[in-house]
């Protein structure tokens, strides 16, 4: 089912993730492009995606498009590595509007940052297992050497809001110090969940590690592709338009308490919407 695509500047982009990670990604469109209206839809019913098939990702993230699509979006961000690694490239074939994933824009600013051509990759095991950043980071520079480590724990701490705290520090430099070792000097943060325990990989690999936050290159990478196809809404959101929208399959109360603590931009509600219908 293709929809037309949608050319109205005023239209919101659409936004998904398999729960609260992508948060960090609708967080940095709202700092950097300041004027969109942004429809989120978290899959909290059926988080986590990162221990999931392909085939399973894939079919949910249909779903989410086409819900998306009700809501005449101009473009979607998927905001999920795992559906990125797994489902971009099936969502981009049979939808008519521009999809952008989280991963070319990380693998991008990595391959531009790497010195010693040593790079790290911190995400779920679905995207370590994918290989999709060292896919990626080798068609731009193929003498980069990639090192992938899944650190299935850092989600759950996120969501429990452990952020700064020691368990997280022992966790990270149990997962970090073999990346540590094989002397890499940049780290790309392939979870969304990650930007929000930056600081604390940032003290466990230390100064000399530059650290990719794929949430910032696809917020930029995204205005670039409204800028290019004539879609960035210059004008300021009218007031009483309803300019953030969120919604999830599950838990709306917790996902708002969760939203509110990321996101300074005020969520004043989250709607629950039964995505298996779509």
């Amino acid at each position: 089912m293709s929809m037309e695509q949608n050319r109205d500047v005023s239209a919101p982009i659409g936004v998904f993730d398999s729960g609260v990670g992508g948060l960090t990604v609708a967080r940095e469109i709202m700092r950097q492009i300041p004027n969109e209206k942004i429809v989120y839809f978290g899959d909290t019913a059926r988080v986590p995606y990162g221990s999931k098939s392909k085939e399973t990702v894939t079919r949910f993230s249909r779903q989410i498009v086409r819900f998306l699509q009700t809501h005449r979006v101009k473009t979607i961000v998927v905001a999920c590595n795992t559906a990125s690694a797994y489902a971009l490239e099936d969502l981009e074939k049979e939808f008519d509007v521009p999809i952008i994933g989280v991963v070319k824009p990380g693998a991008k600013a990595a391959s531009q940052a790497t010195r010693n051509g040593r790079i790290g990759v911190i995400a779920t095991e679905a995207t370590i297992g994918s290989h999709i950043y060292s896919q990626y980071i080798k068609k731009i520079n193929p003498d980069v050497t990639i090192y992938g480590k899944a650190c299935p724990l850092f989600v759950p701490l996120v969501e429990e809001g452990l952020w700064e705290d020691p368990v997280t520090d022992e966790i990270a430099k149990r997962y970090l110090n073999e990346l540590i070792d094989i002397d890499i000097d940049t780290l790309i943060l392939g979870c969304t969940h990650y930007p929000l325990i930056r600081s604390t990989v940032a003290r466990v690999m230390g100064e000399k590690v530059t650290l990719v936050n794929p949430a910032f290159e696809t917020a930029r990478e995204l205005r670039e592709t409204l800028e290019k196809k004539g879609l960035l809404n210059d004008a300021p959101i009218g007031l009483g338009e309803n300019k953030y929208q969120f919604y999830v399959s599950d838990g709306a109360e917790k996902f708002k308490t969760f939203a509110n603590s990321i996101i300074k931009y005020g969520i004043l509600s989250a709607k629950t919407v039964n995505i298996e219908e779509f």
